[in-house]
């Protein structure tokens, strides 16, 4: 090690000396022995390459004549490779001259930039920031346009693909014209057979979904959906292609990010696009563009304009058709769709709540452990459907299906919200059918669950409010009343008269009122 160490001090010594007196030979053995170190163990020849000062010496041998250049690049490319050495490659002034070398017409040369660009933009935030403040993605857009082969272009794609998870470069990407470029790159492979042809298709259309993902970037190109580039976007979705189907889906998903590019999609006709794609897919389920769009459903579904009409196109009979899936992914979307669409929607939740065949797969799924997201997207939309349709029909089913015990448990989730859906609905419960429910309510141990809602610091005020409207809807049950009575529960109402919240204080009285009366 200490040989290794010394030669590469020397190394670097002698490094320093030549750059400044451009003798080839003697750079190209300083610049061999410094690849040799990095590859015997790169993060201590990185640190000693700082240490010594060496960065600031690269630019100039960056030169597109020399023929050290490719050597260059790849020590910067090594260099990269740790975390610690991004920020110093860029504030050591690397980053233009590399950019001007993607003109080189050398493959070596290209290679090693490229590998160089990406590796220091690779994950790293500040050195993202860094590049924003260059010009390259004009560079970039402006090299992309020139290129006819395939490698260059992955190469270019390459650099890309990290820079574009930068906001603001997004921005300065759409504004130099990468979009159109993307568009083109698809229209020349969308038929291609060739693996490049697929792959190169799959790059410039994920890469696409990705400036999207920018709030700014997005409403550009949306255009007030009168853009050109979200009308040959939405031209993906009926293609023959599952890849562009699949970015198709998702970049409406993306679009669909708030309430006015939701409601003017609806307007202009996009739901009947996306259900005739689903349609294709039951059969010949692509698991990803099924995901992508049920996620363009759900996003859409979420203005309250939106609702009525999305329903009258038919979306919840084509969602559900994919009910029978084994794929969390896809049992998750479909859940937060038909939760999304029946949000304020009393006919629609009246004729969910009431379809056996959900109701019993939601149940199910209330028992998904090894899958929370579908498990707690099972359990609001079971209490959705009453909450919203507040029909005895739908509580019956509910209760037939076994429901009843899994909203007492989503009573006692750690997400607040969870829990008052769950209040809500087991009140509704009680309201409707406290007979027919009893048996569960003991069986599930309501009352001790309320009782720990109550008595626990740490429960929100509606919860607590919540709590005692339940108390006092089960009062009417003989079992159940009695449970009340064996648990004190008045010294724990009597206590929540002095809350600060006035709701829970006058809920408080009401209740304590209730429960001397009755016992």
């Amino acid at each position: 090690m200490f040989v290794f160490s010394d030669n590469l001090s020397e190394a670097l010594e002698k490094l320093k000396l030549a750059s400044t007196d451009s003798a080839t030979d003697s750079v190209e053995s300083c610049l061999d022995c410094l690849l040799k170190a990095l590859a015997n163990n790169n993060t201590e020849a990185s640190m000693k390459i700082q240490e010594m000062g060496v960065l600031p010496l690269l630019p100039t041998l960056l030169n597109p004549q020399s023929s050290c250049t490719p050597k260059v690049a790849n020590i910067i490319a090594e260099v990269a490779k740790n975390e610690f050495m991004r920020s110093p490659c860029v504030e050591a002034g690397l980053i233009p001259p590399l950019i001007q070398l993607l003109n080189s017409t050398d493959q070596e040369v290209l290679l090693q930039t490229g590998r160089a660009l990406g590796n220091i933009c690779y994950d790293s935030q500040s050195s993202k920031e860094q590049f924003a403040s260059t010009n390259i993605a004009e560079e970039l857009v402006r090299l992309f346009q020139k290129q006819t082969e395939h490698e260059k272009k992955e190469m270019i794609f390459e650099v890309l693909a990290p820079l574009a998870e930068n906001d603001v470069i997004k921005l300065q990407l759409v504004e130099a014209g990468l979009v159109e470029c993307l568009l083109d790159v698809v229209a020349q492979t969308v038929d291609g057979e060739r693996e490049e042809d697929i792959a190169q298709l799959k790059t410039a259309s994920d890469l696409m979904v990705l400036l999207l993902l920018g709030d700014e970037s997005m409403q550009k190109l949306f255009e007030g959906g009168k853009g050109s580039v979200f009308q040959r976007v939405l031209s993906w979705i009926p293609s023959h292609n599952h890849q562009l189907q699949l970015a198709g889906a998702l970049a409406i998903a993306n679009f669909a990010r708030n309430d006015g590019n939701c409601i003017h999609m609806v307007d202009t006709g996009i739901v009947q696009k996306l259900l005739e794609l689903l349609d294709r897919h039951v059969e010949e389920g692509n698991v990803t563009v099924q995901h992508a769009a049920l996620s363009a459903l759900r996003n859409l579904a979420i203005p309250v304009v939106n609702k009525s009409k999305m329903l009258s196109a038919g979306v919840a009979d084509v969602v559900l058709k994919f009910l029978q899936s084994e794929m969390p992914p896809v049992q998750f979307k479909l859940l937060g769709t038909l939760r999304m669409l029946i949000d304020t929607q009393a006919e629609a939740a009246d004729q969910l709540g009431t379809n056996g065949k959900l109701v019993e797969r939601l149940v199910e799924w209330c028992e998904a452990k090894d899958h929370a997201g579908v498990m707690g997207e099972s359990n609001r939309l079971l209490s959705a459907l009453i909450r919203h349709s507040k029909s005895k029909e739908v509580v019956r089913t509910v209760i037939q299906g076994g429901g009843v015990k899994h909203l007492v448990t989503m009573a006692t989730s750690e997400h607040m919200i969870m829990q008052n859906e769950a209040l809500v609905a087991l009140g509704l419960i009680a309201g409707l059918d406290l007979g027919k429910t009893e048996k569960d309510f003991v069986g599930a141990s309501l009352v001790s669950v309320l009782h720990k809602l109550l008595s626990d610091e740490r429960s929100a005020p509606e919860i607590k409010y919540n709590s005692m409207i339940l108390i006092c809807a089960v009062m009417g049950s003989e079992p159940l009343h009695k449970e009340v009575q064996s648990l004190a529960f008045i010294d724990v109402v009597s206590k929540l008269r002095a809350h600060e919240n006035k709701t829970v204080s006058h809920q408080a009285s009401l209740t304590e009122q209730r429960l001397t009366a009755q016992s």
